[in-house]
């Protein structure tokens, strides 16, 4: 058929750090530019991607996905391949490629977005995963910050949790999931959401952190919600233990 789209599906994995995070910005380089430039590179078209979940500069993916349309229909390893060659001196990569149909969008598509923020909890000094965690040097209470964490599930104002840029029509989002698993040094926040808003999970962990290290109680973060006030909450946990796990369709 003259003039048809075929319509491709990439599952992307990257570390932020060094990067504006991955939407194009007049002043440094994105992750989406890196993409669409290794696209245009091999195919010679230029293409918009569209993605599930804008990161954040400095935040890193397991499972991103973004679209994009092309007029050539390629094999998707010999696409996923041919991107990887392009991208082979920046912190990302394609990791699976498919074609799908035209209905298919990787935003709005999406049933469900899962983050995990991960944390090395120990007095002394992070050399082998400096850049990769959160580094707290405070021994947490696992169990206070589990038990806090409930009162986040469900479907609540945001707010207090809501970056002053964050450009959402509304606060209200549901959580589904919010997991904390311990094992030896290390620390994982898993939380799972239709839709978060900016910043939203990095200012969770940060007020979770508080309850953690003694200084909050936990009903500290049911106030916290009820205020509805940024400055009620926490400080915003650092974007390099943050991880865009993966997307459910």
């Amino acid at each position: 058929m003259e003039n048809a789209l075929y319509r491709y599906r990439i599952t992307l994995e990257y570390l932020g750090a060094g990067y504006c995070g991955w939407q194009r910005q007049k002043d440094g380089l994105s992750l989406q530019q890196i993409i669409e430039d290794a696209i245009y590179a091999f195919s010679k078209e230029r293409v918009l991607l569209s993605v599930a979940g804008r990161t954040d500069a400095g935040v890193n993916a397991y499972g991103q996905v973004a679209h994009f349309d092309l007029s050539k229909n390629l094999e998707p390893k010999r696409l996923m391949h041919s991107i990887n060659h392009f991208c082979f001196a920046h912190t990302i990569g394609v990791v699976d490629a498919q074609l799908v149909g035209p209905e298919f969008n990787a935003r709005f598509s999406a049933k469900s977005r899962h983050y995990v923020y991960k944390i090395l909890n120990r007095k002394h000094i992070n050399i082998v995963n400096k850049g990769l965690v959160c580094w707290v040097k405070d021994i947490l209470d696992i169990g206070a910050m589990q038990r806090a964490s409930k009162y986040l599930l469900g479907r609540h104002d945001f707010s207090s949790f809501r970056a002053s840029e964050c450009q959402a029509k509304s606060p209200m989002k549901t959580v589904d999931k919010i997991e904390i698993i311990k094992h030896e040094e290390f620390i994982e926040i898993h939380i799972s959401a239709l839709s978060f808003l900016h910043h939203m999970v990095r200012n969770i962990v940060g007020s979770l952190l508080m309850v953690g290290k003694g200084n909050w109680s936990e009903e500290k973060i049911k106030e916290i919600l009820e205020a509805k006030d940024r400055r009620a909450a926490g400080p915003t946990a650092p974007a390099e233990g943050l991880y865009f796990l993966r997307v459910d369709y």
